[in-house]
């Protein structure tokens, strides 16, 4: 059959090129259309409960996590010169396309009695200063609020807030970048002005500057993936047009892998990024192994045409089945519920089943026009020194079986310890060099004033105009549970109304700072504000932020806003457990529904779940593959034998990140879905050439052994290099998780290219003289 498919592609070479190119014409012109993904929820199902108390979060509040952090630490801060600079700061801040509001020091605002006994929002500095005097009085007015204390200002660190809150729609589309960069640049003028070193922070920032990086790497990875690929083939093959033909095959994959987003209506993700480095590191192989057993098939024959025939008779095959493999080992996303595994499961499913279609067409139609391949392209064949290596693993196989079973179980055993060891856990500025100025700002701000991740307490007092209950029974438990958390480690004081009702009870007494607590009633006055919370064009910025407390439509629901630091996704259950139990004890259940949420919740969230669902993958993916297996070589006995030596490499890279401390996180679990893609590649090849050789040796499995360890090792080892070159490209990267994904992988290819020369031919040796024991019997 793929001999006849072998001489129909010949045939019809030129018309199966063309239209091939015209798909990749039209593949190229939908890449061109390829967008960007800002979303961050995604990677949690819509069925999810944290998913879903987060939209009904958004429905009542409107979204968190849009505030941007810049942090002063100075002693000087309330010098003339460094106080008027800040001003400035902010006056340029509002002239920033997309940010909406900002809270800072400067524009700090106390309420006034007018002559009518009405509380009027009165600026506190009248900036700029030109006497240090008026400045002195107004920070002694500004420091008697207890308001600010902990949310602009930290005393004991001479450490400096001001929060800048972004338009959501800016922020979560592509003007985000130009949005960080204009505020950016706002903030180095101040830096230069001053001489102070600002610190940035918040989720708008972190997400954008780290979505940037990793962009910006993918694109420098995919072009060094080529590019390492090409100097890899080049130096095997000796050949420019051997090398040509392969980087044009993954090529095409590449702008097939972009363009199968646009059709399918995705847009790229950070897991979608990955794909088109993956399509060229996968797609070598396939070049790898045509052109292979081309070049050995003509120095026999001496024919093209018929080496041309016989390279696609004896590989299609495997290719078909290896492309298969590996493309179940991604599809397998597919089958979770989350939208960003889904995606890049089905887009890298379908691509690297494309990358067999694009082989397999290609590949024949450019060499039949191309010359016949002269001496020295096919002088790598005859490489002493991996034939005397190949050599040596023949000696091994037959004559060091037992060294090697003892070899492996002692390194398995050894790995399988480590595996107890490792952990499963991701942070927000995960993978992030700790020298890293995103995360030292980030630390910054955790350190002076407990972290800017933003969590969301709604408190649900199931009636009507519950939260001003004439009682004040709900905002003096509010207040009882914002103390709790408040001498909690990991977060800094909570933000609800009653910190507003406190601060207009202060101004009430004369702004005398004993004074701020929670007054015996609510005057008339300010319930008449809340109450009216739709119509903005009555509220000042003050009351904006207190009925941004209270729900959009009701009060009976409020909110408790809380920052907090990035404590990881393995802590985050256990410190919302330690919350539940502070909220069980203060809110009585039959009177309050109480719901943790916000974007640091359902971030941390999607990282687990992420986590989860590539660790689930791998069980389907190597179940899918253990079938696929099955159907190729209907042997019970060959599927174990070819399983073991995938398995092996996996615990051995899984019992390694726990000796050395490398945690499980999106990036490290992707490693074993990429190398059993892959390792498998490597069975099914050497298992399909074994086969086909057993009946030319009389069913002597030895010499079939020994024959298939040297038609096929060579192009393994080969294949393994470029492999490795290929991610070993991964290691230059910034990102922790990134490098892990580099050096792990590379490490998993090589102990799996291991394990199938050795092992793989020791287990079937083995399996063959029980066999052959039992049949004597």
């Amino acid at each position: 059959m793929w001999h006849k498919l072998g001489q129909f592609i010949l045939r019809f070479r030129l018309i199966l090129f063309i239209v091939l190119i015209g798909i990749t014409a039209f593949m190229a012109f939908k890449a061109s259309k390829v967008q960007l993904s800002y979303e961050f929820t995604r990677a949690i199902p819509t069925d999810n409960p944290k998913y879903q108390d987060f939209q009904s979060f958004k429905d009542k509040f409107g979204d968190d996590g849009g505030t941007l952090a810049i942090g002063i630490e100075s002693k000087e801060f309330y010098s003339a010169k460094i106080f008027n600079a800040v001003g400035k700061l902010h006056q340029q801040l509002k002239t920033v396309v997309g940010v909406e509001d900002i809270l800072s020091i400067p524009e700090a605002v106390v309420l006034m009695k007018d002559s009518s006994e009405k509380l009027i929002p009165t600026k506190i500095f009248s900036y700029p200063f030109a006497d240090q005097s008026n400045l002195d009085s107004a920070r002694a007015v500004f420091e008697n609020l207890p308001f600010y204390k902990g949310l602009l200002y930290n005393p004991e660190t001479h450490s400096y807030l001001t929060g800048v809150r972004v338009n959501k729609d800016s922020i979560n589309s592509k003007s985000r970048t130009r949005l960080v960069n204009d505020i950016m640049a706002k903030v180095k003028e101040f830096e230069k002005e001053t001489g102070i070193q600002t610190k940035v922070s918040g989720l708008p920032f972190i997400r954008t500057e780290v979505g940037n990086r990793i962009k910006n790497e993918m694109n420098w990875f995919l072009i060094g993936s080529i590019v390492l690929s090409a100097i890899t083939l080049l130096l095997f093959f000796r050949s420019f047009s051997a090398m040509m033909i392969s980087l044009a095959v993954v090529l095409i994959g590449v702008v097939w892998s972009l363009g199968t987003i646009v059709l399918l209506g995705y847009k790229i993700t950070l897991l979608i990024a990955l794909i088109p480095p993956l399509i060229v590191v996968i797609g070598v192989p396939n070049c790898i192994y045509f052109l292979n057993k081309y070049h050995s098939s003509y120095r026999e024959t001496g024919n093209k045409n018929e080496a041309l025939v016989t390279m696609i008779g004896r590989m299609g095959v495997v290719t078909l089945f290896c492309n298969i493999a590996a493309a179940v080992g991604f599809a397998v996303f597919a089958l979770t519920k989350s939208a960003l595994l889904y995606e890049f499961g089905a887009v890298a499913g379908i691509n690297i089943m494309a990358l067999f279609f694009i082989s397999l067409v290609f590949i024949p139609a450019v060499l039949s026009y191309l010359p016949a391949p002269k001496p020295h392209h096919t002088k790598y064949l005859d490489n002493k020194i991996l034939e005397n290596f190949l050599i040596r693993i023949e000696k091994w196989t037959v004559h060091h079986t037992k060294t090697i079973y003892v070899v492996t179980g002692l390194v398995t055993a050894f790995a399988v310890v480590g595996l107890f060891r490792l952990k499963s856990e991701g942070f927000i500025v995960d993978d992030l060099p700790k020298q890293d100025k995103i995360y030292t700002d980030l630390k910054w701000f955790e350190r002076n004033f407990h972290g800017v991740m933003p969590l969301e307490v709604v408190v649900d007092t199931k009636k009507k105009n519950g939260v001003l209950s004439s009682d004040m029974e709900a905002l003096l438990d509010i207040e009882e549970f914002s103390d709790k958390v408040n001498a909690m480690p990991e977060t800094a004081r909570p933000l609800s109304l009653v910190e507003g009702l406190k601060f207009f009870n202060q101004a009430y007494y004369d702004n005398d700072s004993a004074s701020y607590a929670l007054p015996i009633t609510i005057p008339a006055s300010l319930r008449n504000v809340l109450r009216s919370k739709g119509d903005s064009t009555k509220q000042t910025g003050l009351t904006k932020l207190m009925t941004s407390f209270v729900g959009k439509d009701s009060l009976s629901v409020a909110r408790i806003s809380i920052n907090m630091k990035d404590i990881g996704s393995a802590r985050l259950p256990v410190f919302l457990d330690t919350l539940k139990r502070l909220a069980d004890s203060t809110f009585e259940p039959s009177k309050y529904k109480v719901t943790f949420t916000g974007t640091s919740v359902t971030f941390l969230e999607g990282v687990r779940f992420i986590i989860n669902g590539l660790r689930d993958s791998i069980f389907w993916a190597f179940l899918l593959i253990a079938l696929c297996m099955l159907y190729l070589f209907r042997s019970f006995r060959i599927l174990i034998c070819s399983l073991i030596p995938n398995l092996v490499p996996l615990v051995i890279t899984a019992g390694l990140m726990g000796w050395i401390g490398v945690s499980l996180k999106p990036s490290t679990v992707l490693i074993f879905s990429i190398a059993l893609g892959i390792a498998i590649d490597i069975t099914i090849r050497f298992l399909v050439n074994y086969k086909q050789e057993l009946p030319l040796y009389q069913g002597n499995v030895l010499q079939t052994l020994v024959q298939t360890i040297r038609h096929t090792g060579l192009s393994i080892i080969y294949t393994s290099l470029v492999l490795v070159a290929g991610f070993v490209i991964f290691c230059f990267s910034d990102f922790g998780g990134t490098k892990a994904l580099g050096w792990l992988t590379s490490l998993t290819l090589l102990v799996s290219t291991l394990t199938n020369l050795v092992l793989l031919p020791v287990l079937i040796l083995s399996v063959a003289k029980v066999k052959k024991r039992n049949t004597s019997l």
